[in-house]
């Protein structure tokens, strides 16, 4: 499937983004196109054995139509330059320039009280400098079948003010409505420069080191093995591993966090970093598309093409709200006279109060802006929420299933105990079970060969078998070692002792006769508690801790971090079917969220309603198995998240109820003659102005 991006220079109408990606939609070989007005970005999928060209002619096709001043520019042709920033700021001078015209225009008649024709003249020259441009659109528009948009109901609403004689409202009402547009384009285009600075973390460019010299090139350029410098107060431009240097890194842009993190020879470095102080030398690891901070831009960037339950009904309902509110205009235009033998130019005027507050602008404007920003606002702390969708979802948590390894404790574990029975000493116990962990990835295992310390001769062991969940059978020198949990030696008919501990107990055997235990302990994380007594603040009714770990080590854990529910000694299929068992029995009311650190956990995490990765910095597996990534190792993201999912769907409410209570209050007092066209403008531009400042707010983000 073939993949197209567009940039839509000078789409600033969120209704005629809607329309256009519908419209895209409707292409025959298109199988998905999504429009995201915040970054003004049409990506197109196009179904195999299509003709993309065609297809792309056709898009441009359907923007000229509806937006005839709006420039659509493939990707693969957009320079490197801001020359399109500029052509929108004289825009806006020309905009400001006619708006000036015509209000001298305007004041004219009214300070020298002109009367008769030479009035009607520089009204008339007034209204057609400030609204010409309108009246050309909406029969531009007409001529393609294009009637319900705001440049037809406002050339309709103020020609209708001409026609019964009131040509300073009709004037006042065109300039007041161009005047709010200037503002809401303006307030559009800061939210979308706010945005776009707070994810500003991409790297301009690349110190390629080639022998002695060093080039600037595009971070694009740099291939896999290449060598590249970062000078102090650079941003490492791709992944890579540190050869030369030493220096302390900003992390913040990726993970939300100040702390500076110390780096030298043989470290892992990410793309998105800032390096601080020393001089450092890197060999690239990933191509720029692969590297982190591509990942994370995409990411963002793709977000808002999951569109959030309320957003989709926005869209739905601008559909036929617009229409309905003509109707309506219409009959209150006409049927009262005709039915009641009323004054026809009052409830003309009436019904154009209707048509200028017809506009949906407000509501499709603001609430795109709002999930947008709450998105936008949760990168800026580490937490990479992958769409609309999620972060509404999110606000309708109540229960939260968490791992407990490297979710709530750091997963760092440490050998505390070693136990030796009948003749064998606890050197030998210890040995025999690093021999039997010497091709483990487990943390446990690593502890074990950790606490070892030497070098083991891989050479002397036969045959090696992992037990998933369990533990590990091989020989080692003609001798059959397993090294495990109680369930291993149970299923090998191996009795052992029933032993308590806080901690995990591996045991270990030798040619089946049980030869001692070694004692592992894991680490709570420092904010684990405070988090779990937030999720109660944030009104999370349930949480629920999955541990492969002995049930005894799980309720301890459980029980000191104040959590409601705890399953112990599950095995990685164990923790779906958990899972799935919790999704039932709750039902459809709430949502059920799954924490994990999205290695181990990628089933549970795509199963969850809300799947949440932790520490998934560097983590391909986590980013592509999760709806939100947690960048660091911080469990009290997870609150952070949350906060802001519920703040921003409280502004997104605020903006549905602000928008749609005046425009009714004021619908309703048009209709009994108490509202003039002044409300009624008010109720479309000046309710969007409002209702995009108060989506902003969602930028700003308070852990």
């Amino acid at each position: 499937m073939a993949k197209k991006e567009f940039i839509l220079e000078g789409l600033n109408c969120a209704n005629c983004a809607n329309k256009i990606e519908k419209k895209a939609n409707d292409i025959n070989g298109v199988d998905n196109a999504t429009l995201d007005f915040v970054s003004k970005k049409l990506k197109v999928q196009i179904e195999a054995d299509n003709d993309s060209d065609k297809i792309s002619n056709e898009i441009k096709t359907i923007v000229n139509e509806l937006e005839p001043h709006v420039r659509v520019i493939e990707k693969e042709s957009l320079s490197h330059s801001h020359e399109h920033d500029h052509s929108h700021g004289n825009i806006e001078k020309s905009q400001v320039a006619k708006i000036i015209i015509a209000v001298i225009l305007y004041l004219i008649p009214i300070i020298l009280k002109l009367e008769g024709s030479s009035r009607f003249a520089f009204f008339f020259v007034s209204y057609i400098v400030v609204g010409g441009e309108i009246l050309l659109r909406a029969a531009r528009n007409i001529s393609k079948g294009q009637i319900f948009d705001e440049n037809f109901l406002m050339a309709l609403a103020t020609i209708g003010a001409f026609a019964i004689g009131e040509y300073p409202e009709g004037v006042a009402v065109m300039l007041f409505y161009q005047i709010g547009e200037l503002f809401q384009d303006m307030a559009v285009g800061h939210s979308r420069k706010s945005i776009k600075a707070l994810l500003d973390i991409r790297p301009d460019y690349a110190n390629l080191k080639e022998g002695k010299n060093i080039r600037k090139v595009e971070p694009a350029e740099v291939k896999v093995g290449d060598y590249i410098v970062v000078k102090p107060g650079e941003k490492i431009p791709l992944d890579g591993i540190v050869i030369e240097g030493n220096s302390t890194v900003d992390t913040s842009n990726l993970t939300g966090e100040n702390v500076p993190r110390s780096v030298e020879s043989g470290d892992s470095v990410l793309s998105g970093f800032v390096n601080n102080q020393g001089l450092l030398t890197i060999e690239v690891s990933k191509e720029f598309g692969e590297s982190t901070v591509s990942k994370i831009l995409d990411l963002v960037e793709n977000a808002s093409s999951k569109k959030a339950p309320t957003e989709n009904f926005i869209t739905v309902f601008a559909r036929y709200y617009t229409p309905v509110v003509v109707i309506s205009a219409l009959v209150i235009a006409f049927m009262p006279p005709l039915l009641f033998n009323l004054n026809l130019s009052d409830w003309i005027y009436r019904a154009l109060i209707f048509l200028v507050i017809s506009c949906p602008c407000a509501l499709v404007i603001s609430i795109p802006l709002g999930f947008f920003g709450g998105i936008g606002g949760a990168s800026k702390t580490g937490i990479l929420i992958k769409g609309g969708n999620y972060l509404d979802a999110l606000n309708q948590v109540d229960t939260i299933v968490m791992d407990k390894t490297g979710t709530l404790t750091k997963g760092v574990f440490k050998v505390t105990e070693i136990e030796a029975v009948e003749d064998f000493t606890e050197d030998e116990v210890l040995e025999y079970a690093a021999f039997g962990e010497a091709f483990s990835n487990h943390p446990i295992g690593k502890s074990i060969i950790e606490a070892y310390g030497k070098d083991i001769d891989n050479k002397i062991i036969e045959s090696y078998r992992e037990i998933s969940g369990k533990g590990i059978k091989a020989e080692i020198n003609g001798d059959e070692i397993i090294v495990g949990n109680r369930r291993l030696f149970e299923d090998e008919g191996i009795f052992v002792e029933d032993k308590k501990s806080f901690g995990t107990i591996v045991y270990v055997s030798k040619n089946n006769k049980y030869i001692g235990n070694i004692i592992i302990s894991d680490e709570i994380k420092e904010d684990a508690k405070e988090t779990i007594s937030q999720f109660k603040e944030l009104g999370i009714k349930e949480t629920i801790m999955l541990s492969g770990d002995n049930k005894l080590v799980a309720n301890e854990v459980g029980k000191s971090l104040g959590i409601d529910g705890v399953y112990g000694e599950l095995l990685p299929q164990d923790k779906v079917s958990i899972l799935e068992k919790i999704m039932n029995e709750k039902g459809k009311e709430g949502k059920v969220a799954f924490v994990g650190d999205g290695v181990n956990d990628a089933p549970v995490l795509a199963r969850a309603d809300v799947g949440i990765a932790m520490g998934g910095l560097g983590s391909d597996a986590a980013i592509e198995a999760a709806d939100i990534v947690i960048m660091t190792d911080e469990p009290k993201k997870i609150s952070t998240g949350i906060k802001i999912s519920k703040r921003t769907k409280k502004i997104v409410t605020q903006n549905i109820i602000f928008a749609l209570g005046v425009k009714l209050i004021v619908l309703i007092l048009g209709a009994f003659g108490v509202a003039t066209m002044w409300e009624a403008v008010f109720a479309d531009v000046g309710v969007s102005i409002i209702a995009i400042l108060n989506s902003m707010r969602a930028l700003n983000v308070e852990e």
